[in-house]
């Protein structure tokens, strides 16, 4: 059935035709005429008649011109379809729900965190930007959600909770922890064979003063000694998942957050066993101790600071050997760095020697040009080398004279394209380079924290407020972790920002018309298809009745 027009004279008629089959034959038989097509318009029954049409297919309000009185609003779907499925099947609405249980919050503390956790991945930005991204989103339960919800859900998450017995002198303990242990008792089949546990830290500024408890000035990893800070430090498994995250006080050196770490993940976790993987920051001799005590110990790979550890200065770099090769050198940058390895025991400790023989010509490269670049500024006198560290690192003094130092020069040769580590493993030294070199995974965690995320700068002022902030990024790199892991179980691969990009062009146009109201989707682009069929979520329809305006 459909409608047509019939010339007649000078005027066009409007009629209402319906086709059907006759043997082997179509007829078309005029059910009625509307009327002359130019007084049909010029009285407006046409699109009247065309306006009650929408009573009986939805599709049909799709014909309506741009002229009728239509209120339609475009709103992203893509993130929260996605992220809100992994959020569920992770376990993590469930386990804020078991915990508010009992809680009289006036609103939905569970969506206020998905929310900003949401935000987090996709736009990243303070919580006051939160509150008005979250207008162009459609997120289920966030109608009334206001800014000074997202505030209290944070102070929620970053509460110190009754029961303190795995709080550190550094480290209470807070409903974050809580989440973090169901969340590893949930997903305990992701987490088998937890033999390998990575951690690093990094530092994070405020704008104020932080936290009268986490603010405090220390070491500065973003070169800001001049405001205050936090230390957040992050556990992943072997296979790079995060597992928790620590906050202390700015002023905590690492050397002191090793051990309580170890500890914790034990007590927490319940894992009897496993190996820990740390950066070189982390190292001391007490640390040593403790972690090769035969009751309380545990097996580590640690990295070591070379200059400044007098055994392995002057004993493990000075050590005859073979290297033996774990990976070539390859000519393409593409491929993984090439390594060798040497296996050196002093005073009954086991270290390894890592060679990366490009990285060691170009040490030398860098060393041979900064000398040769300071033999043209001596010249000119000693104010040239003023700021310069490169410079200063090889110039002696010597009665207001200033010289080379190229004995300084000549020793620096041995630290070319090396790293030493020292573990209590069985490992063979291969596998001990390879899990170290493992540890980057961390560092990308920071990076994803700090810069992706939005994590800083932090304009919280309290404790609680702050380690809910922060958490919340955690929570995010926990749904990215999975979105990856499941898009390479598909056989993908995908850039981070043609995933945001993509999802955030899927939107719903609503539409209200004839006290009806329709949804119409977008066209799922670029990766966003394949994105869905990973996760497992069924895209939308094109079009859908909603049951109210």
């Amino acid at each position: 059935m459909f409608a047509r027009i019939k010339k007649s004279g000078p005027y066009q008629y409007v009629q209402i035709v319906e086709s059907r089959r006759e043997g082997p034959k179509v007829r078309q038989r005029v059910i009625a005429t509307v009327g002359r097509l130019d007084k049909l318009n010029a009285s407006g029954e046409l699109e009247k008649l065309a306006r009650s049409l929408v009573r009986f297919s939805e599709q049909a309000v799709l014909v309506l011109s741009a002229q009728t009185q239509l209120r339609a609003e475009g709103r992203t779907i893509g993130p929260a379809l996605i992220f809100g499925r992994l959020w569920d099947q992770l376990g993590f609405r469930q386990v804020l729900q078991d915990l508010l249980r009992h809680r009289l919050f006036g609103f939905d503390v569970e969506r206020a965190i998905f929310t900003t956790v949401l935000h987090r991945l996709m736009m990243s930005g303070s919580d006051r930007s939160c509150s008005k991204w979250l207008r162009d989103h459609v997120i289920p339960g966030t109608e009334d959600l206001q800014l000074h919800h997202l505030y209290r859900a944070m102070a929620f998450l970053g509460e110190e909770t009754e029961d303190q017995k795995d709080a550190t002198p550094f480290s209470p303990r807070c409903t974050k922890d809580l989440i973090e242990e169901s969340f590893f008792r949930g997903q305990r089949h992701l987490f088998t064979g937890l033999d390998l546990v990575f951690f690093d830290t990094t530092s994070i500024y405020f704008e104020g003063q932080g936290g009268s408890f986490l603010g405090q000035r220390g070491f500065s990893k973003d070169h800001r000694p001049d405001l205050h800070q936090m230390v957040v430090g992050a556990v992943l498994d072997g296979k790079g998942r995060p597992i928790c995250c620590e906050m202390w006080p700015g002023n905590t050196t690492d050397v002191k957050t090793l051990l309580p770490v170890a500890e914790r993940i034990r007590r927490r976790f319940q894992v009897a066993r496993f190996c820990l993987v740390a950066d070189r920051g982390m190292i001391s001799r007490r640390t040593l101790q403790k972690l090769e005590d035969k009751n309380t110990g545990l097996n580590y790979i640690l990295g070591v600071r070379m200059r400044s550890f007098k055994e392995v200065r002057e004993e493990v770099l000075s050590r005859a050997g073979r290297y033996r090769e774990v990976r070539v050198e390859r000519s393409s940058s593409k491929e993984a760095s090439p390594l060798k390895v040497k296996e050196v025991r002093v005073n009954g400790r086991r270290y390894i020697v890592c060679l990366n023989p490009k990285q060691a010509r170009k040490d030398k490269a860098e060393r041979e040009e900064i000398l040769r670049s300071l033999e043209e500024q001596l010249q000119n006198g000693a104010k040239a080398l003023v700021g310069n560290r490169g410079y200063r690192r090889y110039v002696k003094s010597d009665r207001g004279a200033f010289t080379i130092d190229y004995e300084k020069a000549r020793r620096e040769e041995r630290f070319d394209g090396k790293w030493v580590l020292t573990t209590n493993t069985t490992l063979p030294a291969e596998q001990v380079a390879l899990k170290y070199k493992e540890l980057w995974q961390v560092e990308q965690v920071f990076r994803d924290t700090k810069s992706l995320l939005g994590t800083r700068p932090i304009f919280h002022r309290l404790d609680e407020t702050i380690r809910g902030h922060v958490f919340c990024s955690f929570l995010a790199l926990v749904l990215k972790k999975e979105l990856y892991r499941r898009l390479e179980a598909a056989g993908h691969s995908f850039e981070w920002a043609d995933i945001k990009q993509d999802l955030r062009a899927l939107q719903q146009i609503t539409i209200e018309e004839s006290g009806k109201c329709f949804a119409v989707r977008t066209e799922c682009r670029g990766t966003c298809g394949k994105v869905f069929q990973a996760v497992g979520v069924a895209v939308p329809p094109t079009i859908r009745q909603l049951e109210g305006p």
